[in-house]
């Protein structure tokens, strides 16, 4: 699969309308000119459109079940006392962590939101389509966030074996993918509110990320 960025020609940027109470057309998706859409090329193509769209993009035979030996699995298990005390301490106390929100418009109260709301876009109306090309990409590759998870809960010795084990690898696991599911939460609603990008079309390109999985090589 591959993720086309696809820009209309002659590239034009998306001037951002004035923000009222409530915004008028807020969200859809009719006024975008960045648009983010996904191609898949899987040679296997047949009429079940439904398993063709979440079918790898290459076939892999003899998939690897066990990724190490029984030696090197011992040796991820002797390490376990290690990884807690010198690894675990490295991840930062959630209550310490900055959130999406942070950096976002406050929802509490209509006209304060209106206003920071209106101000993204008055900040973004300049910017040129090749940022929003890499802020895209780069959320796109961040919401696909289950699959990089998944991906490492297959690796012997380290592995999520109940999915709240409590071995420290699972746990440190677990916390990283809680600590990256910040980056794409606050570039989706940025990219969201700014009104430059066409967000259905983003959205579409993840779920087919999503669902196509990934083949880790080893």
């Amino acid at each position: 699969m591959s993720i086309a960025l696809l820009l209309p020609s002659p590239v034009m940027t998306q001037k951002p309308s004035s923000i009222t109470s409530p915004p008028r057309g807020f969200g859809s998706s009719s006024s975008r000119l960045l648009q983010v859409s996904c191609v898949t090329k899987n040679p296997s193509r047949n009429n079940n459109v439904t398993c063709n769209n979440f079918r790898p993009i290459k076939e892999v035979n003899n998939q690897i079940t066990h990724t190490i030996p029984q030696e090197k699995l011992e040796i991820f298990k002797s390490m376990e006392n290690w990884a807690e005390t010198t690894l675990l301490p490295y991840l930062k106390p959630v209550e310490d962590s900055w959130q999406p929100q942070d950096f976002l418009p406050a929802p509490e109260t209509d006209d304060a939101f209106y206003d920071q709301v209106r101000e993204i876009r008055e900040r973004t109306r300049e910017i040129p389509d090749d940022y929003f090309v890499v802020l895209v990409g780069d959320m796109i590759t961040e919401e696909a966030l289950p699959t990089y998870q998944t991906t490492l809960n297959t690796l012997d010795g380290v592995k999520d074996e109940t999915g709240g084990s409590l071995s420290p690898w699972a746990v440190w696991i677990r916390a990283w993918t809680a600590e990256e599911n910040r980056h794409g939460d606050l570039l989706n609603k940025y990219l969201y509110l700014c009104g430059r990008v066409d967000m259905r079309h983003v959205e579409r390109t993840i779920q087919y990320l999503i669902g196509s999985g990934m083949v880790s090589i080893r």
